[in-house]
């Protein structure tokens, strides 16, 4: 068995927010075969879950995935139907981590290839979290489908996260005021994304500097330097 483990640790990122973004005033305040048109993304349940069982049977899971549709996160939607090194659709499930290892206990969620299937495991503290912060969080997660990877691929996948997390706070605002720990992590890095001009500036630099990524080579297959 192979593991991808992407840590993340919140309260360094609020850290380092701090260092590089204080002069930023806090934030609170397609082709698609499902109806979008929802004031809420929840009611989409009934329509999702038939189409994603061969995923996973969480219906927060199921939502989370169709509403990467149209998003920045739509490629890495289509990675998860099967569009992969594999060609199986990733399975996903929330999964007390620190049961695989007790190192995994503070990590959001994690990929793992079992054979010729790969799996993402959702932390099960994150099973309460806002869905649009579960849909920005697999955007991240389903961008590391092989067993490399590189400074510029964890720059990239956390770069689409805060951008599939402004996309979808737009859509569904109710959650911008959330103190759920994930959405805080999500908000904190939409904040670094604009403080960077919308780019992975900031980002990068979080990446670059964790002690968690120090052994990565700079470059991956299919990610060069941003």
């Amino acid at each position: 068995m192979r593991s991808i483990l992407h840590a993340r640790v919140f309260c360094g990122v609020i850290l380092i927010l701090y260092l590089f973004c204080s002069n930023i005033l806090p934030v609170f305040a397609t082709n698609n075969i499902i109806d979008n048109s929802f004031s809420s993304p929840e009611q989409k349940i009934a329509q999702v879950i038939d189409l994603y069982k061969n995923i996973s049977n969480d219906e927060s899971i199921c939502v989370a995935i169709d509403l990467m549709k149209g998003t920045k996160g739509d490629y890495s939607r289509q990675v998860i139907l099967g569009n992969n090194e594999t060609n199986k659709p990733i399975k996903i499930v929330y999964k007390d981590l620190s049961a695989i290892n007790p190192a995994y206990g503070k990590v959001d969620a994690l990929g793992m290839k079992k054979g010729s299937q790969i799996y993402i495991y959702i932390n099960e503290k994150n099973r309460n979290a806002p869905v649009i912060a579960i849909s920005a969080i697999l955007s991240h997660e389903a961008l590391h489908q092989d067993k490399y990877n590189s400074l510029s691929e964890e720059t990239y996948a956390w770069t689409t996260e805060a951008i599939v997390w402004g996309e979808l706070v737009e859509q569904y605002p109710q959650y911008k005021d959330s103190l759920n720990p994930l959405a805080c992590r999500e908000k904190t890095l939409k904040l670094l994304y604009e403080k960077g001009g919308e780019t992975s500036k900031y980002i990068k630099t979080i990446v670059y500097s964790s002690a968690n990524y120090q052994n990565l080579p700079e470059t991956s297959p299919g990610f060069s330097v941003l």
